[in-house]
C-alpha cells in the first residue's frame, strides 16, 4: 500500500489490479473458438446460434414496432405485450393461472436472468450446487456474488463404435448429489435440456431432485431454455418428455423457470429472455434485475409477444422441434461415417462425440478435448469446442476423448461440414 502510495505521488501508475470477483476469469470459450475459426476458415459448429433467418412473423412485428415508434422505455419487469403473452402461453403448460405481473420478469437474455436470479438469492457464503456440464454462466454469476460452486459431476458414459449411446444413458449419480448439500446450501441449477449434453432429465430424474431441494430447502433454478428442442425418437425404451420442474408437487413454490427468445426464435441477438416465479421470488429478481439493465428493448419485446401470440396458432413449437430433429440426424449420421462416435441428444441443439480416433499431437499442459478441438478446426476446417470449459477444474479429465459441435446452422452449413470431415476417412 505504502509502495503504490510513493509511485502515485511520483506520478507513477501502479499496476492495475482488477477486483477479485474477475481477476480468475479468462475470455470465453465461444470467443476463443470463434477467432480461431474465422483465422482458419473453418465451419463453425462451434458456438451455438443458429445462422438461418428467424420467422417472418417475429421479424415484421420488429419492423412494425420500430415504425409504430415503440422505441422507449417500457416497465422494468416486462412490456405488457409480452408478459401477458407469456403467461398465456405458460400458463396451461405450469398447471397454474400465472399472474403477468407479478410472476414474470423479462430479462436482457436468459443470461442475465441466471445473473440476476443468483444476486437476488445468493448472500456470501451460500452453495450453490450445479451439475456438470453447466453453462460457463453459472459459477461465475455465482462467484460475482459471493457464494460458493458446488460441482456433482454426472458420471459420463464412453460412447463405443457399433454401439448406440444417448444422453438418457448419462445418469445422475443420486449419492453425489445428496453428498453436495450442506446447511449452507442455497440454490440447485439445473438445465433442462442440458447444454453440450442434450440430456433432457426424465420425470423420475426430476422427482428424485425435487425430494432432494424440499428435504434440504434448497431453491430451484431451472434452465428450460431449450424447452421446445425434444427428440421423442421412435423405438426407445421410454418416451422423451420436457417435463417442468415446477410442475411436481412442492416445487412452484422453490422453483425459477427460465426460458429464452433467442432460443424459441432464432433470434440470439436480441436478448430477450424471462424468470418465471412466485410473487415474492420474482419480486426479488426484479430489484436486482432494476439495476442491472433496467428494462429490455421495448421493439424487441413487442415483436417477442407477437411471436408469442402466433407460434401456438402456427403450430411454431412444434415445428421447431421437428426441424432441429432432422438437423440432428443428418450430423449425428456424419459422425458416425467419420468414426466420432456421437452421444445421441435427445433435446437442444448439441451433440458431444468421441474423438479418441483422431490422432492428435500432445500439447504439453494442455488438455486433450482443447488440443483436438484447436487440431480439427485448424487440421479439417470444421470449428468444435473442447466440452472440459464446462466442467470444474477436479473435473475437466472426464472429458477428455469428447468435444461438442452444434447443428443450430444451415442445411448447407452442415453438408459444407460433412464434407470437410469425410476428410478424416478418405485421408
Amino acid at each position: 500500500m505504502q509502495a503504490n502510495q510513493a509511485m502515485t505521488e511520483a506520478g507513477v501508475s501502479a499496476p492495475f489490479r482488477p477486483a477479485n470477483r474477475v481477476s480468475t476469469f479468462t475470455p470465453t470459450v465461444f470467443a476463443e473458438y470463434t477467432a480461431l475459426a474465422i483465422e482458419h476458415n473453418a465451419v463453425n459448429l462451434g458456438q451455438g446460434f443458429p445462422n438461418f433467418p428467424a420467422p417472418d412473423f417475429v421479424k415484421k412485428a420488429a419492423q412494425d414496432a420500430i415504425g409504430a415508434d415503440l422505441n422507449q422505455y417500457t416497465r422494468s419487469a416486462g412490456h405488457l405485450r409480452l408478459v401477458n403473452a407469456l403467461a398465456k402461453v405458460y400458463s396451461p403448460l405450469f398447471n397454474r393461472d400465472l399472474n403477468p405481473l407479478t410472476e414474470i420478469v423479462v430479462t436482457d437474455g436468459a443470461t442475465e436472468a441466471i445473473y440476476a436470479t443468483i444476486q437476488a438469492l445468493i448472500e456470501p457464503g451460500d452453495e450453490v450446487i450445479m451439475l456438470e456440464p453447466f453453462y460457463d454462466s453459472y459459477p461465475a454469476s455465482v462467484i460475482m456474488a459471493g457464494g460458493t460452486p458446488v460441482y456433482v459431476s454426472i458420471p459420463p458414459v464412453a460412447p463405443e463404435a457399433g454401439k448406440q449411446i444417448s444422453a438418457a444413458d448419462w445418469a445422475i449419480d443420486f449419492a453425489a448429489l445428496e453428498a453436495a448439500f450442506s446447511e449452507r446450501t442455497r440454490l440447485l441449477i439445473l438445465n433442462t435440456p442440458q447444454n453440450a449434453l442434450g440430456k433432457v432429465y426424465s420425470r423420475t430424474e426430476l422427482e428424485r431432485i425435487a425430494q432432494l431441494a424440499q428435504k434440504y430447502d434448497v431453491l430451484v433454478l431451472a434452465d428450460e431454455v431449450y424447452e421446445w428442442m425434444v427428440y421423442p425418437d421412435a423405438g426407445r425404451a421410454a418416451a422423451i418428455e420436457h417435463v417442468r420442474l415446477a410442475t411436481l408437487p412442492g416445487m412452484w413454490e422453490r422453483t425459477i423457470t427460465l426460458g429464452s427468445a433467442g432460443k424459441t426464435f432464432s433470434v440470439t441477438g436480441w436478448k430477450v429472455g424471462w424468470a418465471i416465479a412466485p410473487a415474492p421470488i420474482a419480486h426479488a429478481i426484479l430489484m436486482g434485475h432494476q439495476w442491472i439493465p433496467f428494462t429490455v428493448a421495448t421493439p424487441l419485446q413487442e415483436a417477442v409477444a407477437v411471436g408469442m401470440e402466433v407460434a401456438p396458432q402456427e403450430g411454431y413449437f412444434a415445428w421447431l422441434g421437428q426441424m432441429y430433429q432432422k438437423k440432428r440426424d443428418m450430423l449425428l449420421d456424419v459422425l458416425n461415417q467419420v468414426g466420432l462416435t456421437p452421444v445421441i441428444p435427445d433435446g437442444s441443439y448439441f451433440i458431444l462425440a468421441d474423438s479418441s480416433t483422431l490422432d492428435v499431437p500432445a500439447e504439453p499442459g494442455v488438455l486433450r478435448d482443447v488440443s483436438a478441438a484447436r487440431w480439427l478446426t485448424r487440421e479439417v476446417g470444421v470449428a468444435a469446442i473442447p466440452p472440459s470449459h464446462f466442467y470444474s477444474p477436479a473435473h475437466q479429465h472426464l472429458t477428455n476423448n469428447l468435444i461438442r459441435l452444434c447443428f443450430c446452422k444451415t442445411d448447407e452449413m452442415l453438408e459444407a461440414a460433412a464434407e470437410r470431415l469425410q476428410r478424416l476417412v478418405k485421408g
